[in-house]
């Protein structure tokens, strides 16, 4: 009569001869799906679900698909449980220096670089790391110069019609 360690050594031997696809296949067996809907599942053939099964059968010594699923289901309430080391925390972090100008490499990549970066609309003018007040500065001021311009163009304007209407 086998003891309770021989039945473990052959449960880890059986365990360890499945594939995932085998395990996939079995893992919604378990749900009670058909075949057909396994293939759907996996995107595979019902032949390929069908095979799958068998080859468990097989590997779990089952009489049928149920029996298989029984199978299954007590090895993998045994072997299947994530084991977890020991989480190691790493230890503070410390800031380190950079050694670009601002910390943007872009300031002191070559100079061919550099024009592909300075080549943007407005180069560094409007980055997103600019502190709140200063974001609010350079909106206003765009903001004064807009209303400047609005109120030159009308100032021209009404002057060019001045002239024209005589």
């Amino acid at each position: 009569m086998l003891d309770s360690h021989d039945l473990l050594a052959e449960g880890a031997e059986r365990w360890a001869r499945l594939t995932e696809k085998h395990r996939a296949c079995l893992d919604l067996l378990l749900e009670h799906r058909t075949s057909k809907q396994i293939a759907r599942i996996l995107d595979i053939s019902k032949p390929t679900v069908d095979q799958r099964i068998a080859a468990a059968r097989v590997i779990l010594g089952a009489s049928d698909r149920g029996d298989a699923a029984l199978r299954y289901a007590r090895l993998k309430a045994i072997y299947d449980q994530i084991i977890y080391d020991p989480m190691q925390v790493p230890q503070g972090r410390k800031l380190v220096s950079s050694d670009f100008a601002n910390g943007d490499p872009a300031r002191t990549t070559a100079p061919e670089e550099r024009a592909s970066f300075l080549a943007q609309p407005f180069g560094d003018f409007w980055r997103p790391d600019h502190p709140p007040t200063t974001r609010g500065t350079i909106t206003a001021v765009i903001l004064v110069l807009t209303v400047f311009l609005v109120l030159a163009g009308l100032v021209i304007g009404d002057v060019l019609t001045r002239l024209i209407s005589g």
